[in-house]
């Protein structure tokens, strides 16, 4: 039990972390899955495909764990994402935080992914029906022109 950083070519599976960050003490343990879907704003998408620089990803995802565990009381952090193709429905991402209490795991879980989303070198490659790109941030919290083709 305790923290766990990793970079995989498997597949993830929903409750990959729940055990690993649970202690006695836990009152909460909040996680968060990212999941690949079939459509990116109205286009078809067959695939995405990640690709990490390996030694600093796993490293700034630990520093993203120590930074939680000085701002919230947690006991645990744990993140996992994918690397290479990743299929839909199938989860990119997983995030799992443990805490005595539900808000402080809450608010750490929220942070964590989007910690990940900014500093961790990973980069996505959507594959569409009708073309691929290599997508600059996060097209969520972006307006349409900042997906690059």
């Amino acid at each position: 039990m305790g923290d766990l950083y990793k970079i995989t070519n498997d597949k993830i599976e929903p409750n990959a972390l729940h055990d690993v960050v649970l202690e006695n003490s836990d009152g909460a343990v909040a996680s968060f899955a990212g999941v690949v879907r079939d459509n990116t704003r109205g286009r078809a998408t067959q695939y995405l495909e990640y690709d990490v620089y390996m030694e600093m990803a796993e490293k700034e995802m630990r520093a993203i764990g120590d930074e939680i565990k000085s701002r919230w009381e947690v006991d645990a952090v744990a993140i996992i994402h994918g690397h290479g193709r990743v299929e839909i429905g199938d989860i990119s991402v997983l995030v799992a935080v443990s805490s005595p209490h539900r808000k402080a795991a809450l608010e750490a879980c929220h942070y964590a992914i989007d910690r990940l989303k900014e500093t961790v070198p990973i980069w996505k490659k959507e594959v569409w029906t009708d073309g691929e790109a290599w997508i600059d941030g996060d097209p969520s919290s972006s307006p349409p022109e900042a997906m690059v083709e």
